[in-house]
This record gives C-alpha cells, structure tokens and sequence, in this order.
C-alpha cells in the first residue's frame, strides 16, 4: 500500500469500480425490509452547485449507506426538476434553447454529485422534461379534470411582469414575485385552477401520524389556514349586488358599524358601476395596491382606506355600513369582504382615522376599563374576560358562553350560516410560458353551439367551458391514447406579455380537428407550472420504465411511503403541499396505497458563505465543490459538511477548516500500520470500540452525523494511543466511518485482503458486555452558556479536554481569535471557558 494518503487517485478508482459493479443498484429481496430515502431533486441551474447545495445529499448518503450494511433494500434515487420558470429564465438570459441549457446543466450537476461519491442508483435516473415521464403528469391531470378538480377561471391572478406569467399564491414573497423579485399585479387571464381546497382538511389531519419536526407542520397548518366561522349575506343599498361577508370572530357582531372590500377584489367594477367620482375613488384604489404590493403597509395603525360611495344593508339593525376599500383587507382570504366593528383593533384604528363612526357590543368585567371601552378609547376584544351587551336576547352573556349562544342566535334569525375558510386558495395551474407541461386539453367552438340550451347552461356552471377571443368554446379533455401532448420545438420561446403562451402563435401546433365532431378545434396554449412534475416524482422513481402505467401496484406497495424526505424548508409550503394533494387524490383513484407520500421529513440547514452571507455570484462568496475536491478529496469534503453541526441547523463554511478532518483521514490511513496479526485488542480500545458502535448506530439512525463524527475521531486517537491491534478491530474502524468517507474505507478495505466492497458488508454489532464504561458527552459553555458538545474516553486527561474543546470550530467561532481568561474542566460534566 502507498504510504501516502492520495485521494485523487483513489477516489477515480473507486467511483469506476462501483459504476462498473453497479455496486449501488436497488435490490428488491423480499426477505429484507426496505427504506426509500430521497432527496428533494434539484432543477439543474446552469451555475452548477456550490459547497452548500452537497449539504442534504451527503446526509441522504450517509443514511443511505448505513441502512444498506444493515441489511434493508435501500432505493436512493436521483433525478431532474427541469421544467418551469428558473430553466426557461436562465435560457433567455444565455440565449439559449431550454432544452440545450437543461441537457448541459444536467450534465455539469451530474458531474459534480458524482465526484463526492454518492450512492444514487442511476438506473432509475429521471427527468421533468422527458416526454415518457410527463405523459403520467398529463395523465394525471386528465384524471383531476374527470373527477371535477380541474377547472378553467377567468378571475384576476397573481400577474409577474417581469416574468410575464400568472402566479400562485405560494409563488410569492411579500406581494413580490419569489423568482425575480418584481411587484405583483392583479391581472385577469384565463388559466386552469386545481380545487386544492377540497383536500384541505385532510391535509390538516394527516399531519398528526408523520414523523416530522413540530415547527413543520405547524409551517404547513399556518399556511393551509383552516378558520371556522359565519358567513353573512347582505344586499347592497340601491343595487341587485348581494354580498357575504366571513367573520370567524362574530361574537360582537352588534358593534358593526362599516365594511371593507380588498383593493384588488373582483366585485369592485361592479360595485362602483354608476357611482360619482368613480374615475378618482379607482385612482386611489390603485394607488393603494402598489403600494401593498410594495409592502408599504406594516403594523395595525399603518392602515390606507377609501369610501366606495355604497352602503350596505345590514339586517342586524346597525342601519346602512358604508363600504370601504381597506390596504388590511385580503381577497383571498374568506370571501375580501369583512364587517367591521370596534372590537378588531385594525378595524378600531381604521375607523378613527377616516372618523368612521363606532358602537360596542361586548365590554370587560373590569368596570374602569370598560368606561375606557365605552368612551371608544381603547379597542377591547378579550373575549374570555367579557360580557355581551347586544342582542338584547343575550345580552349578559358570558364571553365563555358568547359564540355557541351567537351562532345559534344568527341562524335562527337566517342572517348567517356556519362555515369553514382556508388560508388556501385553489391552486393556480396555468404558466403563460413555453418551458413546461402541455396542458392536454382542447377548445372546440362548434360542439358549444352545437349542444342545447340545457348542456350549455350545465356546461358555464361546471366551469366546462371557455372563451377564446370573447366567443364560447367547448373544453374537451385529450385522450389518453394521445398522451404524451410532446411540447413542439420552436424557434422563438420568449414570454409574450400578452397573457397568452409563445404556444399560441404556432397555428401548426394548436390547431387540430376535433375528436368529436371532426370541426376546428384548439390546444390549450397555457402550460403547466414547474411544480406539476415534482409534485408525484417519487413515485415513478419506484418503477421508472413503466410505460403501461405510473407505477405497479405491486413496485408502489413495496415502496411506499418515503421512509426519510430529507430538504430545505423553502419547500414546506409550496412543494410538499402539492405533492401531498396530488398523493391523497392518487390514493382516491387508486393508484397509490398509502395515505401520505413522506412519512419522515428532515430539514436540511443552509451553509453561508466564508463572510457570513448568502453564497452568490453577486457578493463574490461562491465556493465551487469541485474545487475542495480537488484540493482536500471528497472523502474529506463529506466529512467536513457533516462535522459542521446538526443537520438542520445553518452553519458558515470556512475553507481552513478542512484541514482537520484531512487530517483525521490522513490518521486513519496510517492506523494500518499498527495493524498486528498476532495482538489481542486491549481491553481499554474494545471498550471504546464497542461503546462506539452503540453510539455511531444511534447516530447514524437519528441523522446526528455530526456527534458520529465526534465519536469516530475519538475511537482513531486512542488506536493510535495504541502500539498495536488487530485487524478485526481496524476493520470494525472502517466499517463505521464507510458510510461518511466511502473511498478511502474502500481502498484500506480491499487492502487488508476483502474482495467484496465495504459497502456491502454487514454492520458492525455492539457487545454490551465489553463495554467497561462509556464515551463522555461534555457541554462545552463559554461565559455560561452552551455553545458545543465534545465527545471524549473517560480517561482523557484534562489537557486533552481543553485542547479538544479550544478545537472546537464551534468553541472557535466564539473566542474569534482571542485566548480565554480561564478554561475549567469539571470533571465527567462539563467544560466551561471564561472569556
């Protein structure tokens, strides 16, 4: 063996050793159990990774490999997201066809992953843009659309006019478009809507059986919103308007005294159709949604109004409430129309500012702050603490007792009518772009004028019909016998701004006979959003060369669910939302077995530049793998990124600091020369080495590859304490640390005389009984609080200890250079250093 550690070498050997070998390959024996663990696939960015992206992957590997020498069939796949905005983006700005671009990204993120040694199973490789894969994404939206979860609207989007495509909701950050930044408008455009709100309530429920982090569920709860509550329908004063409004707090509905309309609501044309001043009351309309868009409107006073010149007739007796348009009020929350009362302190502050005037109808027991409340100088809404004074009937009412007593106070009346409102809206389905999804629908003119009265009729109320250029057409779904709708190769691709795709203007493409009565009939120009693909990816990884169906009964049950969905928390509330809709309607159909798509979820934590910041070609900070790579070796590179801490937790990359962990490898390397044939292990070094396993094993399994790190790096310096020991112990060394440095365990491996890869090879077992006392776990605080955690034998000497908690990059990031006043080691306890 070579005396020094030269890891380009071995890491080209071994990477076409297991290519060649398929050392990787998903195993389907029925005698073992499975784990299906995935990464969330990336969308191959022409910039290629930094040092960052590795993070999860190398984690997702580590698991991997560790779950494969237990013994289970490990299915861990790799694949594309391709399609959507950030190729088509990055194409226009390199003037570049989409498809040319994602075919060279594929390849220079395929390069990249495969120098850090991942354990992917290739052979199941897919990709969003594959015609043979996005058939089943068409399919499925043909099966949305036969069961009525697919429609076609025409109410004002989320418009990007930078991008110049509609957005959902989820696509937004502050009222900005997440991709460009560019202040949103409201722009009517037809487009395709998914009823993800018919799901919404199972989606709640669900979230109760995953094995997944509080703070992400609560992420997913939050953003579906569920809000029980009344709805109240009212007409408007001198018009054949009718109007509901929603209020999940009505208990003091008596105090309303206004109404406020969104800025951006749909029914505002018609509400302000035939009243004075309209011209001007838009104009300020319309100032107030750019400034929203803009984020002008923060706290509860900072709140921006106009009166529409309408009243509404309120049937409770508060007389006739103007109606206001209010910067506070949401469209797509509730119905965008609120009544207000002064019992919200935005309502409260929104009506003394415009000198609105106010009643109350629910006071505190607190007979001084209840003049307060009466004199309208404070706003009071503690429910808990209060007692109604309106309606009579219930007037004395308890606050604990209010709503049950409310509700069926109202629906006796037939003034409001109990329901349940989502933060969720349905989800917007249709990009005006030419890089995604053709949406397998047709338009047919004739078979619309060619039904009766009834079917048309039937037709607008089930959304089973659209306009094109101001005349109706039927919607006729593509058989499935057609599918895959191929998207055509075009020339010219760039967004028209008009509303429309680039598709519309290839007549050759869009126009086509219809199925039904062989006249003229259109494609749908629209194509689908970059999360249709991803929103059922890990089941064809299951069964990747099906072209029968979307995945065998037989491939789904025994995969199903994913056992470890290992990603960034930016998908929490648009990605994972989707695919678990689209999984829970599978399970309707049939085609999927088990309730939830991720059974276990585990967040991955961004790793910052060298300066602190986000890295970007913008600041200057990016740091290339390949480079580190190069330099240090991947084995080095993948011990460096799970040593920075928990997983899910953020970290800082610092280049130097790749050393100690090169060194480390270096160290275990040169272990092999202790090896003796003829030793026994002392019994010191089989104790560690046994209460190591236990450890590793914990580790590995709760993906606390930081501590394994640790634990590994103690287990190496007491070896190397050591004259000699044998070979079965030096063994049990690199099976331990082969899931985290796979090259250099395999070299060293084989070296020793093993034929099969390391890889394959049976987990190390922990003998309780040899294990005379454990490995300490010390916290390590500096002025009092804690700040690392060391892993140290018991009989390391105090030195040691300090000299191993000083080396901490964690302790080191905190003393910034600078020597402490004292470092105080209690012994067995802890490690406390004063600065």
């Amino acid at each position: 063996m070579s005396k020094k550690y030269d890891h380009k070498s071995i890491e080209a050997k071994w990477a076409k050793y297991w290519q060649e070998q398929k050392t990787y390959q998903t195993t389907e024996d029925k005698k073992k159990e499975k784990c299906y663990i995935l990464d969330m696939f990336p969308y191959p960015s022409g910039d290629g990774l930094h040092v960052g992206h590795p993070k999860g992957f190398v984690g997702t590997d580590v698991f991997s490999r560790f779950k494969r020498m237990n013994g289970f069939n490990v299915l861990h796949p790799m694949g594309w997201d391709a399609f959507g905005l950030p190729a088509e983006n990055y194409a226009l700005k390199n003037k570049v066809h989409p498809r040319v671009a994602v075919e060279k990204n594929i390849e220079r993120f395929k390069g990249q992953l495969s120098l850090l040694g991942l354990d992917y199973d290739w052979d199941r490789e897919i990709n969003t843009t594959d015609p043979a894969y996005y058939k089943w994404t068409q399919w499925i939206f043909l099966k949305l659309y036969e069961k009525g979860l697919a429609y076609v609207s025409h109410e004002p989007i989320n418009w990007c006019p930078s991008c110049k495509t509609g957005l959902a909701n989820e696509d937004l950050e502050g009222g900005k478009c997440e991709r460009c930044g560019s202040t949103i408008e409201k722009k009517p455009v037809r487009q395709w809507v998914l009823k993800i709100t018919d799901y919404a309530d199972r989606m709640l429920d669900g979230l109760a059986d995953l094995d997944w982090p509080d703070f992400v569920k609560e992420m997913q709860r939050n953003w579906i919103g569920r809000s029980e509550g009344l709805l109240f329908t009212a007409k408007v004063k001198d018009s054949d308007i009718e109007i509901q409004t929603f209020s999940a707090h009505f208990e003091a509905a008596y105090a309303d005294t206004f109404v406020v309309i969104a800025p951006d609501h749909a029914l505002l044309a018609s509400l302000l159709d035939g009243v004075k001043d309209r011209e001007e009351i838009q104009s300020q309309i319309d100032s107030i949604n750019v400034k929203r868009m803009e984020g002008k409107y923060e706290g509860t006073d900072d709140v921006e109004g106009v009166f529409t010149g309408r009243y509404l007739v309120d049937p409770l007796g508060n007389g006739d409430l103007p109606i206001w348009v209010a910067s506070f009020a949401i469209a797509d929350y509730g119905t965008g129309i609120v009544k207000c009362s002064a019992h919200d302190e935005r309502d409260f502050a929104f009506a003394k500012k415009y000198k609105i005037p106010l009643k109350v109808a629910m006071v505190p027991k607190d007979k001084e702050l209840r003049t307060k409340v009466e004199n309208f100088e404070v706003c009071f809404n503690d429910l808990a603490n209060a007692e109604l004074l309106e309606p009579a009937e219930l007037a004395g009412t308890d606050g604990a007792e209010a709503t049950e007593k409310m509700i069926k106070h109202l629906e006796k009346k037939g003034w409001a009518e109990p329901v349940t409102k989502y933060r969720l809206n349905d989800w917007v389905f249709s990009r005006q772009r030419y890089w995604g999804e053709p949406i397998p629908m047709l338009y047919c003119k004739g078979c619309y004028e060619s039904a009766g009265d009834a079917k048309r009729k039937k037709m607008r109320e089930g959304f089973d019909y659209t306009k094109l250029s101001g005349e109706p057409h039927m919607i006729a779904p593509l058989a499935e016998s057609d599918l895959p709708l191929e998207l055509p190769d075009v020339k010219q691709y760039e967004p028209t701004g008009t509303g429309e795709s680039p598709l519309a203007g290839i007549d050759e493409w869009v126009k086509v006979k219809c199925p039904e009565c062989q006249g003229e009939a259109r494609r749908e120009t629209n194509t689908m959003p970059q999360w249709a693909g991803s929103s059922w990816y890990y089941l064809r990884y299951m069964d990747a060369d099906n072209d029968k169906e979307l995945v065998s009964k037989k491939r789904e049950k025994l995969w199903a669910p994913v056992d470890h969905y290992v990603g960034g928390l930016e998908h929490v509330t648009r990605h994972i939302i989707y695919a678990r809709f689209w999984h829970k309607f599978l399970k309707d159909i049939g085609v999927v077995s088990s309730d939830e798509p991720f059974q276990r979820f585990q967040n991955v934590g961004m790793i910052a530049a060298e300066d602190g910041r986000k890295m970007s070609k913008r600041w200057g900070n990016v740091i290339n793998p390949d480079d580190m790579v190069e330099q240090f070796g991947a084995d080095t590179f993948r011990v460096y990124q799970m040593f920075l801490g928990p997983l899910s937790d953020g970290a800082r990359w610092q280049t130097d600091a790749m050393m100690g962990p090169r060194r480390f490898l270096e160290k275990v390397w040169r272990l092999r020369d202790k090896i003796d044939g003829e030793s026994s292990c002392d019994e010191n070094l089989n104790s560690t080495l046994h209460s190591t396993i236990k450890k590793i094993t914990a580790d590995y399994e709760n993906f606390r590859f930081n501590t394994a790190v640790s634990s590994l790096m103690i287990l190496a310096n007491e070896m190397n304490d050591c004259e000699v020991f044998p070979q079965e112990t030096y063994e049990s060394l690199l099976l331990l640390l082969a899931p985290l440095a796979p090259h250099i365990t395999e070299e060293l491996w084989h070296e020793l005389g093993n034929t099969g890869s390391i890889h394959l090879e049976a987990w190390p077992k922990c003998d309780e009984s040899k294990i005379v006392q454990g490995i300490l776990e010390l916290p390590v605080q500096i002025n009092g609080k804690v700040r690392d955690t060391i892993y140290v034998s018991p009989d390391t000497s105090e030195e040691e200890i300090k000299r191993t908690a000083l080396g901490s990059e964690k302790v080191g990031k905190w003393l910034d250079g600078k020597d402490p006043k004292k470092v105080i080691v209690v012994a067995g306890k802890i490690v406390s250093i004063v600065l």
